[in-house]
């Protein structure tokens, strides 16, 4: 019977296999960490070869570079960055159980990042027009050399594995957007929503990170 009413009392969000609320927040939270390291480190291995190969050929990476529209990616950076406070601001409201303005600032999240990724369509339908394609589709004239198509090579890969994780990242705030709507989400539930918030602030630094590497070239 005791036990019947422990379990009657554990809140509806709490696993059978934590001890309380606390302690399940802190697990999740230390596991959110670990992943968040891998990511780093499979990151990490293209940054090791953007770093080798622009030591190798410092000249073909800042022509190539020049290719690139300093413009639309500073734009994506302020995009990013803002999208990092309206999340922040998400995951603060509903701490406060307000949900409908999380509800808002998550949709402003949403609808950056979507932003982020029109603006990288533009910049990826201008690069191929140009036949400017990594590896073995490089056909450019304008810089005819297998340097250039390494430079691009490894900034298609760079971006577009930031892209995928730019996509993942929409889909996980859409999913808080109806936990929250469903009342899943609040002042003594919030893990959900702060995991995804630290996901994405991940995302948004990876960004500031290719930004100079990739555009600012001198």
């Amino acid at each position: 019977m005791g036990n019947q009413i422990a379990e009657a009392e554990k809140p509806a969000h709490l696993q059978h296999h934590f001890v309380d609320s606390d302690q399940q927040f802190e697990s999740s939270k230390f596991g959110m960490w670990i992943f968040l390291v891998t990511e780093v480190l499979m990151f990490g291995g293209l940054f090791v070869a953007y770093i080798i190969y622009r030591s190798w050929h410092p000249d073909l990476f800042y022509l190539a570079a020049k290719e690139l529209d300093t413009a639309l990616g500073a734009t994506n950076t302020v995009v990013l960055i803002a999208s990092s406070l309206t999340i922040a601001l998400a995951i603060r409201a509903v701490q406060l159980d307000k949900i409908k303005a999380a509800i808002n600032y998550m949709a402003a999240t949403v609808a950056l990042a979507g932003t982020f990724m029109v603006i990288k369509y533009f910049e990826y339908t201008d690069k191929f027009a140009k036949g400017i394609f990594p590896g073995a589709g490089y056909t450019y004239d304008g810089i005819a050399h297998d340097m250039a198509a390494n430079f691009f090579s490894i900034y298609y890969m760079m971006t577009g594995l930031h892209g995928i994780h730019v996509v993942v990242g929409m889909g996980l705030i859409t999913w808080m957007i109806i936990k929250a709507k469903k009342g899943s989400v609040h002042s003594g539930y919030y893990t959900p929503v702060e995991n995804t918030g630290l996901f994405w602030h991940l995302v948004d630094i990876i960004w500031i990170f290719l930004f100079p590497l990739l555009y600012l070239i001198d």
